[in-house]
């Protein structure tokens, strides 16, 4: 095995990918660096029925946007190319083949009514999980029950058959997993799984178990769904006689209730994205939501990611991807589910804005503008725009969504702020006192309107709530007397005005 780490993510291209997936991958990654190893991108699409348009280049995508590039993979090539296993798909039966010449496997030529029929026998007789074993494997058609003539025949007249492993009743599957310690499972237990299908392609465990091998992982984690595949890819290595991987069986991302492991369903039912970005499912139709375009920045979710199931030690929670590639470890990695918490990952989207320089927002606002048919003011008055309302947002989009005001006027009022806040005679006789304003500055301005408020008994509780709702139509936002500057003379006093006129 190399002395090199080397770590893989294969996902499948089933589907979008789901953020569980995504902190497998960065579980993957974070390991690798650590350890001044390399990160490959396999892509396992062995099961062809499954194969959906898109994942693949989703996955990859994915990747890119949360910054934990593959070393090695389909898009970027590497010494082990190629990285799809359908472009694999030749060597998978030399494999098979093996196994049967070492005894460690064998043809089945059953059929769908064959296996059905021992099925329907074996739920009759009262077991409530029939499987092709080492005890049904006895009366079924296969290379250990026909005579060597009958499989050879059966084998020159290209009769459909597959390749299964033998799995000896009376044995013990033993292994140590870096997480969950030793894992034993009885021969007893376990079924003749199939490794080469009737079309030529292999299993998700044989090819899994190949690939591996020869592209010298050293390490594999993956989540704890693949845990019950675990003892059959050990007794293949054994079969082989290869040198296993070291494993480790993540736990399961859990449902913000712990009601069982997050879903689509979850999604919908507690409102937050559970795939990192959009994605438009081309079988159905039905399109679900990401991360990316609710509006959460990269970092966040990958430091959203890394704490559930992981933990540093201490009571720090927020880490720069580097950060966890020095601090990372398998051995800080629990065993039990862990919930959800939606809460936690705006929080880390918040700290994220407000940390970042507000020019990398500029982009999406302007886009957005575009969108909305509005003329994008300039840059500088943008990023003023993006300062006021950064501590404010938790998305991304909110910059549009809790400041239209700054680039449309508005043309309703709300009406709980309206009842309780509006004083028309004040913004009346404010007016003309604005009008003749020259110094058009925020700190002008308050001097101003305090001044005013004083003469006539007014506190600034009570005159700002009222300048705010007539120049944006609501109750709330940055300091007033700012957004006054900001929209300028000209529109502030229309916009006074229409509303006198509306209220």
């Amino acid at each position: 095995m190399s002395s090199t780490v080397r770590v893989r993510f294969a996902p499948s291209p089933t589907g979008a990918l789901h953020i569980g997936g995504a902190r497998t991958a960065l579980y993957n990654y974070l390991f690798a660096k650590k350890h001044g190893g390399e990160f490959l991108l396999r892509i396992e699409d062995t099961d062809q029925t499954r194969f959906v348009p898109g994942a693949e280049e989703y996955i990859i995508e994915t990747l890119e946007w949360l910054g934990i590039r593959p070393d090695y993979g389909p898009h970027v090539g590497g010494p082990d190319a190629p990285y799809r296993q359908s472009e694999r798909k030749p060597m998978y039966k030399r494999y098979a083949e093996l196994l049967i010449e070492k005894g460690w496997a064998y043809y089945a030529f059953d059929t769908a009514d064959e296996l059905e029929a021992m099925r329907e026998k074996m739920k009759a007789a009262g077991v409530k999980s029939p499987q092709y074993n080492a005890v049904t494997r006895e009366y079924m058609r296969n290379s250990l029950t026909l005579p060597a003539a009958e499989t050879r025949r059966l084998l020159e007249e290209n009769a459909p058959y597959v390749v299964r492993i033998k799995i000896a009743r009376k044995q013990e599957v033993r292994f140590y997993d870096e997480i969950r310690g030793w894992v034993s499972v009885a021969g007893a237990e376990m079924d003749d799984k199939v490794l080469l299908k009737s079309d030529g392609m292999p299993t998700y465990h044989l090819a899994n178990v190949v690939d591996d091998r020869l592209m010298r992982i050293t390490h594999v984690i993956r989540g704890e769904e693949w845990l019950p595949s675990a003892p059959l890819h050990h007794v293949l290595y054994k079969a082989f006689d290869w040198e296993a991987p070291k494993m480790a069986h993540l736990p399961l991302l859990l449902s913000p209730d712990g009601d069982g492991k997050l879903s689509k369903r979850d999604g919908d039912k507690y409102g937050f994205p559970v795939f990192p970005l959009e994605w438009n499912d081309p079988n159905t139709g039905a399109k679900f939501s990401g991360y990316r375009e609710t509006g959460y920045l990269p970092e966040a979710v990958v430091n959203t990611l890394a704490l559930l199931g992981w933990n540093p030690g201490d009571n720090r929670e927020i880490f720069s991807l580097q950060e966890l590639v020095e601090l990372f470890s398998l051995e800080r990695v629990g065993k039990s589910g862990v919930k959800f918490d939606k809460k936690k990952s705006v929080w880390f989207n918040q700290h994220y804005i407000k940390t970042s320089p507000n020019e990398r927002f500029l982009p999406e606002l302007k886009a957005r503008l575009s969108a909305e048919g509005l003329d994008a003011p300039p840059d500088d008055k943008l990023l003023k725009i993006i300062g006021m309302l950064k501590d404010r947002v938790e998305y991304t989009k909110d910059f549009f969504v809790h400041g239209e005001y700054f680039f449309r006027a508005p043309t309703h009022f709300d009406a709980e702020t309206a009842a309780k806040k509006w004083n028309g005679p004040f913004v009346a006789g404010l007016l003309p006192i604005l009008e003749n304003l020259t110094d058009w500055t925020a700190p002008a301005i308050e001097t101003i309107v305090k001044t005013e408020g004083e003469k006539n008994g007014l506190a600034p509780g009570k005159i700002m709530p009222a300048l705010r709702l007539g120049l944006c139509g609501i109750g709330f936002g940055p300091g007033i007397y700012d957004i006054m500057e900001t929209l300028g003379k000209e529109i502030t006093l229309q916009r006074l005005r229409f509303a006198l006129q509306s209220l």
